[in-house]
């Protein structure tokens, strides 16, 4: 049985709030929480679900002999899975090399390629791959070479998945959980409903055959920061997304913050304003005010007063409620704003399906009745009582019954 909603609201947030401060300050001397063995509980389902876990294992000082073991565990499951991925990158390397294709391993591969992180600090729910439009089904052929299946299509990339292996249904990550590869043609995101188009400062202007490295620290950034707007936009942001910009940050000089105004780009970068706010929130150091400055000016008045008071609770599964109109703050038009509330109202097919396949296809959906209802009573729902989010009950369902978590 799950404690009341409220207390679990409460201390997501209580929760989700300290370990952001603790990974930011990482330094000996912090207290450790007088938290009780539910908030401990919850601390580890949040960190869990911000992707934060490994890396706390070596920076947090929280002196919790439970804890400590959970953490620890969990880094040895991301250092393991972390060595399978390295496999299959320079398996995929080989492979297009002899093709002649040319790949861009995006994000996570990308930050571990730099140095950026240790193996086991990071966890990778998946490889993120970038290929030319017109290299898609050789692209999706050298995968199935590697005895990958694709699973779904989305409007942002094709899913595929190794042909065996099972989702692993626990608390956290998993040596053994499956390695699945998305496939991108485009980076870009809808906030909430213009599409942000950045794939031209992304792919190499003179890619070569296999594995290609991001024109420059800028173009990675500029990724970087539009995968973080639209998670903030669809309320997904995780820690992990800001650790990563903090610490990308740290490299930056003058003329790569200037690759967020790309000549070459249709709009300056009013998108970037609100991951940056959250990472000098918690990391005080890490963006210069110079660029906070110029990216403020793009920003539209309605966006620019919203992302002064955000947090990361507010804009991840950590806020445990469900909102009837997640993003809307983006829009730049009330023409914009009203299609927002209209495919809300009534999703068009192509959301119809993408929740189709979500619910197929991720083991936190499966079996819980909400996600099966029709439309109209989810609305039906959402306008006369709260409705906690499913993937956010699912880490915490799995903290709650974890037999290891003896905190």
């Amino acid at each position: 049985m799950l404690p009341p909603l409220k207390t679990v609201k409460a201390g997501l947030y209580r929760t989700t709030e300290a370990l952001a401060a603790e990974l930011a300050l990482a330094r000996p001397g912090t207290p450790t929480p007088a938290w009780s063995d539910l908030e401990w509980r919850l601390a580890s389902a949040a960190a869990v679900a911000h992707g934060v876990s490994p890396l706390l294992s070596r920076l947090s000082y929280w002196q919790n002999p439970g804890w400590k073991q959970f953490l620890a565990e969990q880094r040895e499951h991301v250092e393991h899975r972390q060595q399978r991925i390295v496999s299959l990158l320079a398996q995929i390397d080989a492979e297009a090399r002899a093709a002649g294709l040319a790949i861009v391993p995006l994000k996570g591969s990308a930050l571990h390629a730099i140095g950026m992180y240790a193996a086991g600090d990071r966890p990778m729910a998946d490889i993120d791959l970038l290929v030319r439009e017109a290299d898609t089904e050789r692209a999706s052929a050298l995968l199935e070479e590697l005895g990958y299946v694709e699973s779904y299509a989305q409007w942002k990339h094709r899913v595929f998945k190794p042909s065996d292996g099972e989702a692993f249904a626990g608390l956290g990550e998993h040596r053994d959980t499956p390695v699945n590869i998305e496939l991108h043609t485009h980076i870009q995101e809808r906030l909430p409903i213009s599409t942000i188009d950045i794939t031209d400062r992304i792919y190499p202007k003179k890619p070569h055959p296999g594995l290609n490295a991001y024109p420059s620290t800028g173009a990675l950034m500029s990724h970087l920061l539009l995968h973080a707007a639209g998670n903030i936009c669809g309320r997904s942001l995780r820690l992990i997304h800001l650790n990563d910009i903090s610490l990308l940050a740290t490299r930056m000089t003058t003329r790569d913050w200037d690759a967020l105004w790309d000549t070459h780009a249709t709009e300056a970068p009013w998108w970037a304003l609100p991951p940056l706010r959250l990472v000098t929130r918690y990391y005080r150091q890490a963006i210069p005010d110079s660029v906070l400055r110029r990216v403020e000016r793009d920003c539209n008045v309605l966006l620019r007063a919203v992302s002064r008071r955000q947090t990361l609770t507010q804009v991840s599964c950590s806020a445990l409620w469900l909102r009837a109109l997640p993003g809307i703050e983006w829009s730049r038009s009330v023409g914009e704003a009203g299609h927002c509330i209209r495919n809300r109202i009534k999703p068009t097919q192509e959301a119809v399906k993408e929740r189709a396949d979500m619910v197929r296809t991720q083991v936190w959906l499966q079996g819980q009745s909400w996600v099966t209802l029709n439309h109209g009573r989810r609305v039906l729902t959402w306008l006369t009582k709260p409705v906690p989010r499913m993937d956010t009950l699912y880490v915490v369902r799995a903290a709650l019954e974890s037999t290891k978590l003896a905190v």
